[in-house]
């Protein structure tokens, strides 16, 4: 599942390029007092309860089968996310930022929640059965390329899955004021897109600096 970010508590929003993390942007304008609030921060809470405590069980109490058991409940939270948001738009609640948020947020926890739960799981790993330390990621260099194109293909993905929720909303549940109002989430959708390509990519495409200066004066073996 992410705000925020892949290593922060509120994963639903808009993402910045630093190691992927999402900020957390939500609109409260709209948003408080919603359902659909209190189902995202519901989702949320649920989704690190099931990570935490299938990484719990797995490194301490040795029980592997029941972890990956635990884990496999996630995409459930993202399921119950859809269906109240779709029952929400049902009784002819006017669209609010909220609802996009939510479309945005369901897209985010599915593209990224593989790689949320591996971050988890590194860290769990180095801390309670002697694992390796994790490893930070690249800022310069072509490793730094690689990593923020990985970064940015998963924000493809996660841009996707929402414009198809979205776009599933608004053909099956959704009114046509309801469905024009959605409509706005594509925009949200191609300015984040654009932020995080300038921010990402591009920015480490013109970036002078080399990840390993080590890499550019090689230590001379004496003969």
């Amino acid at each position: 599942m992410v705000v925020v970010s892949a290593v922060r508590p509120m994963r639903a929003v808009v993402p910045t390029r630093e190691g992927g993390r999402m900020t957390n942007t939500i609109l409260a304008a709209d948003a408080a007092g919603s359902p659909i609030l209190a189902v995202i921060v519901g989702c949320e809470i649920g989704f690190w309860v099931l990570v935490l405590g299938g990484l719990a069980v797995r490194y301490l109490l040795r029980m592997p089968g029941l972890s990956r058991a635990i884990l496999l409940l996630v995409p459930l939270l993202d399921l119950t996310l859809l269906v109240a948001v779709a029952l929400d738009l049902n009784r002819g609640t006017p669209v609010g930022n909220i609802h996009g948020l939510a479309g945005i947020y369901l897209g985010v926890t599915v593209a990224f929640g593989h790689s949320m739960i591996a971050w988890a799981d590194v860290r769990f790993a180095h801390r309670f059965a002697g694992g390796p330390k994790p490893v930070k990621p690249p800022k310069h260099g072509p490793a730094a390329m690689r990593h923020e194109l990985h970064l940015f293909a998963q924000w493809l993905l996660a841009a996707a899955i929402a414009a198809a929720a979205i776009f599933l909303l608004s053909n099956t549940v959704a009114d046509d004021t309801q469905a024009d109002d959605l409509a706005a989430t594509y925009d949200a959708l191609g300015i984040v897109t654009v932020i995080w390509l300038l921010t990402g990519p591009v920015w480490v495409l013109f970036s002078a600096k080399d990840d390993d200066p080590a890499d550019r004066h090689p230590t001379r073996i004496p003969r």
